[in-house]
């Protein structure tokens, strides 16, 4: 899954444990919604994009 279609209640989330390959190479992670925990897996380099991502509680 490249992003997220988030609900529009679910703003925060914790990133809950990564997924590697082969050779132990992080290549997703999976976030967790804090409000309702339902879970995403996300390439791990989208949370770098700061017009999508904010860390932090904002």
């Amino acid at each position: 899954m490249d992003g997220i279609a988030a609900g529009d209640k679910e703003k925060h989330f914790w990133v809950t444990s990564l997924v590697k390959d082969g050779q132990e190479a992080i290549i997703a992670c999976i976030l967790e919604a804090v409000i309702n925990r339902h879970e995403y897996q996300i390439d791990w380099r989208l949370l770098e994009d700061t017009s999508v991502w904010q860390p932090g509680w904002h």
